[in-house]
């Protein structure tokens, strides 16, 4: 039986009916919403009946010709109305509803949020305020821009030194050869404090001696009188405060006042004082340059005029003149007119533009090096790192709250709205928690200003009616606002609605997604290095200011007072002042000197030793004493003798300090330091008696400068008195003040505590580290507070793991380890990342210091201890709160 076998066709195989994909995203990319999804059937519905027709291969090229002919304008276009617009009022109604509801339902969230961004904001306003003081410096001389100083630089000891004096007859020089580049030149000297009396009043102030077009060169704001009152010899013009202090409401012009109660004045004028931020701002009264070179029997009659460098000069510069080609062109004014001897220093003389005296006044080896600029940038730095941590903080915790956001945006995107409509949407709500955050960083900033002004040593304010400093905290508050809600903005509206509320999408990933939470661990390293750097930085500040204080000084500042001597009243009664002083006890010594113990006023370059180079230029500190100015300050003698009574010969001997002897070279001739060697000083031979221990008199930080101690015969500019140990510094202030005013009752009695004057030196340094502390403590405090709010999200996340796991045995311990060991495992790298950054940056502060302290490792390790520590701290409470949390609650809702 033959079976018949039928034969099957073949089933035609189907073509494939999906067209090309990269055709239809162009579609989907260039085509109006509106048309889009007409088009894409049109297409699709073709491309079907061509791959039957003509098969796929040629659909396919025939699908992308047709997709291209819809680029037209008609296509492209879209429909204004169906898109809304940020600037819709309804829409922003909208938005501000929906972001006040947010806020209220979240208000813990809401609540840190705010705090950190508020608390960042009010850093970034303190510093903002000081940067504006700091960069403002001088603007209030309306001329700021073309005023300069004259300086120069000179060979000294080997090294080149700028100094801001000049010989007098400078000023001439530039009027008489260099007029046309100048619009004026302005002599000055200033020697600082004077009496200052009318009547029974007097006041010690501070005055500078100047030629008269320094009125209009400072712009003065004259309150009385004109500018042109400097022009009468017998003038002085008083700043509003004196002028206040002294006649009160009555009209001071044409009253006399005494200067030094020596030279009487008229008050031809009255000026606005002059603000803080302003280089003459302690200036309280100007007199004419004339009664102080009439007057002054020194300048009148000295022999070599362009000798001594005792003086200031001051130039505007003319309209069309410019500051580098006037420099170079009077940089040999001063070496063409001095003499061979002096020739040798190499005078050059430069301008120094006022604009650059505040933030830029230090010169290293005749070359600008900048000066408070560098702590412009530091804060300027600083202020943006703190105010990114409270962005950081938000950017954190928005993002860490995604998956309860992620169903809002699934649902609103699928009941129309589109991605645009989101962004705007938290970025809204970004905005208005940066305003509230705003309105209370205004808060902390006004609260904190006192504490701030005095740390900061400024009176600052808010600018409350001034419309930049508004303008510039709105423009601030929204670009933190955009930067703050940009990434969770573009982060949370990007979540695909399908896989949300099928629960596949982020929501998902982010509870089990490492990579997920990686920006957010990333932005936490960058918060807690930011923090840990400015610890170690505050620590190795506070080290170096330790390192100098503890310095050995080479005298004892406890208990030594400096009185200034404007007369030579104490001078004339010098023996009968202390015999009185010593008979009340009051003082141990008393001694009269040219300048206090923590400085030195004088110098020369006339000295001159056996052996020296004779074309080496020197320049040594000079301090003319009386007897027992060693006593009294307590200096150590190491070789030789102290100046002495018993000695008449000691006129015309000498005390060297051991730097001087170094640097003369005199100790390596006999084998033994040089006393009894003479040196000569203006060409006169002057005896080495004796050989003291190095005295820091003037920078802390810097090697001591080659000195020599002369006795004097003439009145000292301070008299500097040991108070009694066995008597309270009250009690024997009162008792030398009494003494004072009996013998000297024209003088108030004004003292200095030279410890404290000593300390004053460090004033830059303090203020630095006490505001990097400030800083660094609430940039501790932002991130923690940001630490804090993720912590207690994670918690609240993790509650149904934490229920199980301890249903199962896991103890509070393991708990609080799993909860914490992730920010602990970020600190320590933050720690790693921090080290190598504050090494290299606080290495290269310390290199301007001649004198400084090294950087020990045990303070990275501290810093990262402090840092883990608070961290735990932080963490710890929201852990241990967790892990204490009764698991069948958790587990109920599954």
């Amino acid at each position: 039986m033959a079976w018949i076998v039928r034969k099957i066709p073949a089933t035609p195989a189907i073509p494939a009916m999906t067209p090309p994909r990269l055709a239809d995203r162009l579609l989907t990319w260039f085509c109006a919403p509106h048309l889009r999804e007409e088009v894409l059937g049109d297409l699709h519905e073709r491309y079907a009946l061509r791959v039957k027709r003509i098969g796929e291969k040629n659909a396919k090229w025939r699908y992308w010709r047709d997709m291209l002919t819809y680029v037209r304008p008609e296509f492209v276009k879209r429909k204004p109305s169906e898109y809304p617009q940020p600037t819709n009022t309804t829409m922003l109604r909208n938005y501000l509803k929906i972001a006040f509801r947010t806020l209220a339902k979240h208000k813990g969230y809401s609540a840190i949020n705010m705090a950190g961004l508020s608390v960042g904001m009010a850093v970034a306003l303190l510093i903002g305020l000081w940067l504006w003081d700091e960069l403002s410096f001088n603007k209030y001389h309306e001329h700021y821009d073309r005023i300069a100083q004259v300086k120069q630089h000179v060979l000294n000891n080997g090294e080149v030194q700028t100094w801001n004096t000049a010989p007098f007859p400078l000023a001439e020089e530039l009027r008489r050869n260099y007029g046309s580049d100048f619009k004026r030149v302005v002599l000055a000297r200033e020697d600082g404090s004077h009496i200052l009396s009318s009547g029974d009043i007097k006041f010690s102030e501070r005055g500078v001696y100047f030629e008269p077009q320094v009125t209009e060169m400072l712009s003065l704001k004259m309150l009385k009188g004109s500018r042109n009152g400097l022009r009468e010899p017998g003038s002085i013009l008083l700043s509003e405060s004196v002028a206040k202090a002294f006649f009160g409401d009555v009209d001071p012009m044409n009253k006399l006042i005494k200067i030094d109660n020596n030279l009487s004045v008229k008050v031809t004028g009255v000026y606005e004082d002059l603000p803080r931020n302003s280089f003459f701002h302690e200036v309280s009264f100007m007199a004419p340059w004339d009664l102080y070179y009439n007057n002054t029997e020194w300048v009148r009659t000295m022999a070599d005029p362009w000798r001594p460098n005792a003086f200031q000069v001051f130039v505007q510069l003319a309209d069309q003149a410019d500051f580098d080609k006037v420099s170079f062109k009077i940089r040999d004014a001063k070496l063409k007119r001095v003499s061979k001897e002096l020739a040798k220093k190499k005078p050059a003389l430069f301008l120094h533009p006022m604009s650059q005296w505040h933030l830029y006044s230090e010169f290293k080896d005749g070359v600008n090096v900048g000066g408070k600029i560098q702590y412009v940038w530091l804060f300027g730095i600083i202020g943006v790192f703190v105010l990114l941590l409270a962005c950081i903080n938000f950017m954190n915790l928005s993002t860490a709250r995604s998956e309860k956001r992620a169903k809002e945006v699934g649902i609103r995107k699928a009941v129309g709205s589109v991605r645009t409509q989101l962004i705007y949407q938290f970025l809204f709500e970004s905005l208005l928690i940066v305003f509230f955050s705003l309105l209370l960083a205004l808060l902390w900033v006004q609260l904190l200003l006192p504490t701030f002004n005095e740390v900061a040593d400024k009176e600052l304010r808010i600018l409350w009616t001034n419309p930049i400093f508004w303008s510039i905290c709105l423009g601030f508050s929204a670009l933190t606002g955009l930067i703050a809600g940009s990434y969770p903005a573009f982060y949370l509206s990007s979540f695909n609605p399908v896989q949300i509320l099928k629960g596949t999408g982020p929501s998902l990933r982010f509870k089990v997604g490492r990579l997920a939470s990686l920006p957010r661990q990333v932005l936490v390293v960058v918060q807690f290095t930011v923090s840990v750097t400015l610890i170690i930085g505050t620590i190795i500040v506070f080290r170096q200011i330790q390192f100098a204080r503890n310095r050995p000084i080479g005298y004892e500042s406890n208990g030594l007072i400096s009185v200034p001597m404007v007369t030579a009243d104490i001078h004339k009664h010098f023996d009968a002042v202390k015999r009185e002083l010593l008979q009340t006890g009051a003082i141990s010594e008393m001694a009269e000197s040219s300048s206090p113990p923590t400085e030195v006023w004088n110098s020369s370059s006339s000295i001159d030793w056996k052996g020296k180079d004779p074309n080496l230029s020197v320049d040594f500190s000079i301090v003319e004493a009386s007897h027992d100015y060693g006593k009294t300050i307590g200096w150590t003698i190491k070789e030789g003798r102290d100046f002495s009574r018993d000695f008449l010969t000691d006129s015309s001997g000498i005390i060297l300090n051991e730097a001087a002897v170094k640097f003369m070279g005199l100790n390596n001739r006999n084998g033994g330091l040089p006393v009894g060697e003479t040196i000569r000083w203006f060409d006169q031979p002057f005896k080495v008696i004796g050989v003291v221990k190095d005295l820091v008199i003037q920078s802390p930080y810097e090697q001591v400068k080659p000195t020599v101690f002369h006795l004097a015969n003439y009145a000292g500019a301070v008299t500097i008195l040991k108070i009694n140990p066995q008597r309270s510094a009250s009690e024997a202030l009162g008792q030398i003040e009494t003494v004072f005013k009996k013998f000297n009752p024209s003088q108030p009695f004004d003292y200095q505590f030279v410890d404290e004057e000593f300390g004053r030196k460090f004033g830059n340094e303090e203020r630095i580290g006490k505001l990097a502390s400030f800083f660094a403590v609430l940039a501790i405090f932002i991130s923690c507070l940001g630490l804090f709010g993720l912590a207690s999200f994670i918690a609240e996340q993790r509650t149904k793991e934490i229920g199980v796991r301890k249903v199962l045995g896991a103890s509070v311990a393991n708990l609080w380890g799993l909860l914490s060991v992730d920010f602990i495992r970020l600190v320590i790298i933050s720690c790693i990342i921090a080290t190598p950054i504050a090494y290299y940056s606080l290495h290269e502060w310390l290199q301007k210091f001649t004198y400084h302290t090294s950087i020990p490792w045990w303070i990275f390790a501290a810093s990262s201890i402090g840092a883990l520590v608070i961290t735990l701290a932080t963490v710890s409470f929201q852990a241990i709160k967790a892990a204490l949390m009764n698991p069948v609650k958790s587990l109920r809702s599954e």
